[in-house]
């Protein structure tokens, strides 16, 4: 059973796998299927098949939100957010609706059934501003983490062009004035990004040399 409480205002880094490390998006058009997931399933109403739910998004109907976004990255085999729950219980009413409708499109597609996803998303408090400004660049950036090659680009997404582009499209769906109103311009953050993502790569190759000298995979922290 999850350890942590959810409490409503505060922001949460939400993460979670395949199961046995595999793959959860194999094409373009999952990753698209799994991004507009965490849109149209951002609601207290039930909203059946994401196709009829679609309708009533261009209608215009205004219905209140289970979570808000502060930043994503969705990767081949695992993703990252971070989530401000809105309502009581938001957190889980978003994920489980997250969880088990892309795992029903998916076991529908690939003809296969059980879990796609590692046990329950693991979930982290953020307890400070400071480390909710680096958490933005860790998820914002962590396609970029491990040498990533032209696959993992081509089947990754995440909310860092929110950030550096003033865009009004629609697939715009970060909160980022928590982050941005911190900085006096897009390009202040930008460099506290580039700066940030230098130690965050540099605190992991060192992991790993220590790691590797032990002979010992080192605790998460």
């Amino acid at each position: 059973m999850r350890k942590i409480s959810f409490a409503i205002g505060e922001y949460y880094h939400i993460y979670n796998r395949g199961v046995d490390k595999r793959s959860i998006f194999t094409d373009k058009y999952d990753l698209e299927r799994f991004f507009q997931s965490m849109i149209e399933f951002n609601s207290v109403e039930c909203i059946g098949s994401i196709y009829e739910n679609s309708f009533k998004s261009e209608l215009g109907n205004s219905i209140p939100k289970l979570v808000e976004f502060v930043a994503y990255c969705l990767n081949p085999n695992h993703y990252h957010f971070i989530l401000k729950p809105l309502q009581d219980k938001g957190i889980e009413k978003f994920m489980h609706k997250l969880g088990s409708g892309y795992t029903n499109y998916f076991n529908e597609k690939y003809d296969r059934s059980g879990s796609l996803f590692q046990g329950s998303y693991k979930a982290v408090h953020v307890d400070s501003n400071t480390q909710l400004l680096h958490l933005s660049v860790y998820v914002n950036l962590n396609n970029r983490i491990d040498e990533p090659t032209k696959n993992v680009f081509d089947l990754s997404k995440s909310s860092f062009n929110e950030y550096v582009n003033n865009t009004q499209e629609t697939s715009v769906i970060c909160s980022k004035g928590i982050i941005l109103d911190q900085f006096k311009s897009t390009m202040a953050y930008l460099r506290f990004a580039e700066d940030s993502w230098k130690d965050i790569l540099f605190r992991k190759s060192l992991e790993k040399d220590i790691s590797d000298y032990l002979g010992t995979k080192l605790p998460s922290a």
